[in-house]
């Protein structure tokens, strides 16, 4: 019981902290209207988010290891709710990075997925494991489907600010399911599954991370991964707003992104425990990048926009398990937050990009097609380098009977 317990907290947590992220760019149009702000104040405020986010998240990820994970989400889940005050109640563009950039970016350091499915990946048999990341990446991503429509129904009819003080009111439930997760500390770790030393330091770890060709090739794909979802993250509703599509289709994409999320992350996950999960990844960048370039080349339908949520919902974050998995084969699970906080900072500076390149794009040539272009090139460019350097995924029933007990079950 405990172990589900740690499970369903977590992805309560993960939902939580990655709707709201994901649903910020609800607030661009009327946020930047009010307070005379351009696109690109409102970009450089996600931008920083996400820099902050992936500069902190190795370093989050090493704190575990001293601190325990309670301590650590349960601050982050704090942080979280104070960043969504400031940007709340904020008059300018300071106010706006504070609150949706360096605040927000630390706290989801603390709760967002690596924390998560580094908790998720202890609380299970190695047998299962990726199968479960899948699961709590697949109920990380209902956060949305409420974020998304809260937000924007209480921005048409009570403005934007009182939009973020729905997100406030939601932030809060994070508290409580960060501290229920925390006991995974309770849980010991169970025999090494690699040949590393059980002993090792985070030095010998981070030694051994930049001298795998293969993580670091995982991680360098992962760069253009970050670039493209925060592309449409921050940018889709402001585009849709410009093709004169109705404003609430921007929350309906969104919560359709997140509703087939769920389908993808179940998929990818149970996928990643069959076959090589860095082959999987190259498909899944390709795979996002034609459906990125098939909607963006002609002009945006409202069912369209729906069928392109779709897509992209079953490709959005089905990485979780697949890099998580792929992290814990390669190098086990006492440093797997901090190898994988590496591996996602990679994602977050192409994060930092993604949602400010095409802000400045848009504000110099009034159009995004650049932008779009940009980022299916270097999917695909990124997609066949996972493919061709992709390292096959050990059978997972050829471990040691021993492993597979979970750790720590009642």
């Amino acid at each position: 019981m405990t172990n589900r317990t740690i499970l369903i907290s977590v992805a309560a947590m993960l939902s939580i902290a990655m709707g709201l992220r994901q649903s910020l760019g609800l607030f661009l149009q009327p946020l930047t209207r009010d307070l005379s702000l351009q696109v690109a104040d409102f970009t450089i405020a996600v931008a920083v988010q996400n820099v902050t986010w992936g500069l902190l998240q190795p370093i989050a990820g090493a704190l575990v290891v001293r601190l325990g994970f309670r301590r650590l989400m349960t601050a982050g889940a704090a942080c979280y709710v104070l960043g969504l005050v400031v940007l709340a109640t904020a008059r300018g563009a300071v106010g706006v990075t504070v609150g949706a950039g360096v605040l927000i970016g630390a706290a989801l350091a603390c709760t967002a997925s690596a924390m998560a499915l580094a908790v998720a990946a202890r609380a299970v048999p190695a047998r299962a494991r990726s199968t479960v990341l899948g699961v709590v990446t697949a109920a990380g991503s209902l956060g949305s489907v409420l974020a998304a429509p809260l937000g924007q129904i209480l921005s048409e009819d009570l403005g934007w600010r009182a939009g973020v003080w729905g997100f406030v009111a939601l932030a809060c439930t994070m508290l409580p399911a960060a501290w229920l997760a925390g006991r995974i500390d309770r849980v010991p770790l169970p025999p090494r599954e690699t040949g590393a030393p059980a002993d090792a330091s985070a030095r010998v770890a981070l030694r051994a991370a930049f001298a795998n060709s293969s993580f670091l090739i995982m991680a360098g794909a992962y760069f253009v991964c970050g670039m493209q979802l925060i592309f449409l993250a921050t940018h889709l509703p402001s585009y849709l707003t410009l093709c004169g599509m109705d404003p609430m289709l921007s929350a309906k994409a969104l919560a359709v992104i997140a509703a087939f999320n769920v389908v993808g992350s179940l998929f990818f996950g149970w996928a990643g425990a069959r076959w090589s999960k860095q082959a999987l990844l190259g498909g899944l960048y390709i795979a996002r990048s034609i459906v990125l370039a098939v909607y963006f080349a002609a002009p945006p339908t409202p069912l369209g926009t729906l069928v392109f949520a779709a897509c992209m919902g079953f490709l959005w974050l089905g990485v979780g398990p697949l890099i998580s998995g792929a992290v814990v084969e390669m190098f086990g699970l006492r440093w797997q937050a901090m190898i994988q906080g590496v591996a996602f900072m990679s994602h977050q500076i192409g994060s930092f990009l993604g949602a400010l390149g095409p802000g400045l794009l848009f504000d110099m040539t009034g159009t995004y097609d650049l932008a779009w272009k940009l980022g299916v090139g270097l999917g695909l460019a990124a997609g066949t380098l996972q493919l061709v350097f992709a390292a096959p995924s050990p059978p997972p029933m050829r471990r040691p009977p021993r492993l597979e007990a979970a750790p720590g079950a009642d």
